[in-house]
């Protein structure tokens, strides 16, 4: 018997199931057969049409998120037993009331989470094949070096991708030390969100940018923010692990140096695959439909499979893979779209009332909300909102559906992206991060714990590039 068949059969070890990834892929499918007829039914009525949804009708959303916040304070081994029930409760509501209200939301939104939990799923599974080995000392200047490595590599494997690969290095090198919490947050900052803002590969929102007309290299004229705010967040990292790695109760030992060695190189194969379906979606008709997320999420799946198939079981005994951060992630994030219809519609519908009309305005606007809700549909509602709005300004981009003000423009970009650190939910790799690093033993921030993070150290950031760079 051959040895990856042999690795294959005796992945018994690793926690959880994997069939919660694969069987999802299959899942969209039925899901788009099952609703088609109800959406050609829909799509001949016109019931609701430009009605926005009740204001009542954001409660679950609301409440699905302080349970996440409050519940795990609570009683942290009740929530990890029970949250998939809170998800549950707070969801179906919304999706039996979106059923009967509007259909084609539902639809919509289902397509687009099994895309979004396609994309963070199938780099989870990849990227947990590739393991980086060698003694990493986890000094400031080492880990900063990580963080600044992952804000590059971010911009050409994406946020997730950059995500998965760097955190079980990072936290595999200062395993020694007793202060880690602060790594693992600037990870989120950095490799996790802003980082990835130079090109449409790196982030949803962009992504959807570039498939709204947006020019492939017009991202790169953010590289002026984009060294500004990682500059600065390094510079605030290196102070703070510095201060922590002299600390008396740190604990440090000395390393003698190994060269870097990777394992599961072939995983790269499978994450040029990712690359390589994301692409094929911008290329695809759109008069496909939703035919374009059906191939992507069939690509993607396939090359998960093939990953975890094919990598040695030695690969993910080494890296602690388990399937636990992935199932929690699956799940909430299930719940966490499913209350978001709609608040998403009403924000679609009304969000003309807001009375946003300036750059500043729309940074943050797009920002904070990107920070609750997920940032890709807020990106979406307010470039949406921004192409009415001029000034006569002489520096336009030109869209499929209009023109919209390049200031305009860089504002939403940039909001969507780096404020989808504010919270844990604003972006995917955002949970993940805290998943895989609670199951490897980091006791990461509460939700509010880590807000208390993110708006300390952020807040000041953006409000200082609103005075520099938004004008």
């Amino acid at each position: 018997m051959k040895k990856h068949n042999i690795a294959f059969h005796n992945k018994r070890h690793i926690v959880g199931r994997p069939s919660i990834i694969f069987t999802l892929f299959g899942m969209s499918l039925l899901l788009f057969v099952l609703t088609t007829p109800s959406i050609c039914w829909a799509a001949g009525t016109t019931p609701h049409k430009g009605v926005a949804p009740p204001l009542w009708s954001v409660i679950p959303f609301i409440g699905i998120l302080l349970s996440i916040a409050i519940i795990p304070l609570v009683s942290h081994d009740w929530w990890h037993k029970h949250f998939p029930k809170i998800a549950l409760i707070w969801a179906c509501p919304v999706a039996v009331w979106a059923l009967f209200y509007k259909t084609e939301w539902l639809f919509h939104t289902s397509i687009e989470y099994a895309a979004f939990i396609s994309l963070i799923g199938s780099l989870f599974v990849i990227c947990g094949g590739i393991y980086i080995k060698g003694n990493l000392r986890g000094s400031p200047l080492v880990n900063t070096a990580i963080l600044a490595i992952g804000c590059v590599l971010a911009n050409f494997i994406g946020t997730t991708g950059a995500s998965m690969i760097l955190v079980r290095p990072l936290i595999r090198a200062n395993s020694n030390r007793k202060h880690r919490v602060h790594m693992l947050v600037f990870l989120v900052f950095l490799v996790s969100n802003i980082g990835g803002s130079l090109t449409p590969l790196a982030d949803p929102p962009l992504y959807l940018g570039l498939l709204k007309g947006v020019p492939f290299y017009w991202t790169l004229k953010l590289l002026p923010e984009w060294l500004f705010a990682c500059g600065i967040l390094l510079a605030v990292f290196f102070v703070i692990d510095l201060y922590y790695y002299h600390r008396k109760e740190e604990i440090v030992r000395e390393t003698t140096p190994v060269r870097i060695v990777i394992d599961g190189k072939r995983n790269v194969f499978f994450l040029a695959g990712i690359l390589g379906a994301v692409l094929l979606y911008s290329q695809l008709p759109v008069a496909m439909g939703f035919c374009r997320e059906i191939i992507q999420i069939a690509i993607m799946g396939i090359m998960a499979f093939l990953s975890y198939r094919y990598t040695p079981n030695i690969v993910h005994i080494e890296n602690e893979f388990n399937w636990l951060p992935i199932r929690e992630v699956t799940i909430l994030f299930a719940g966490i779209f499913a209350c978001m219809i709609p608040v998403l519609k009403v924000l679609e519908m009304r969000g003309g009332e807001l009375g946003v009309v300036e750059p500043w305005q729309f940074f943050w606007a797009t920002g904070l909300l990107s920070g609750f809700l997920d940032n890709a549909p807020t990106y979406l509602s307010f470039l949406s909102l921004g192409i009415p709005v001029s000034h006569n300004a002489t520096d336009v981009v030109r869209l499929f559906n209009g023109t919209i003000e390049a200031s305009i423009l860089k504002a939403i970009s940039i909001g969507a992206v780096y404020m989808g650190a504010l919270t844990y939910i604003g972006n995917g790799p955002n949970f993940m991060v805290k998943s895989i690093a609670a199951h490897q033993g980091v006791k990461m921030p509460s939700f509010f714990g880590y807000m208390a993070w993110s708006f300390a150290i952020l807040i000041p950031l953006f409000f200082l590039m609103t005075f520099i760079f938004i004008k």
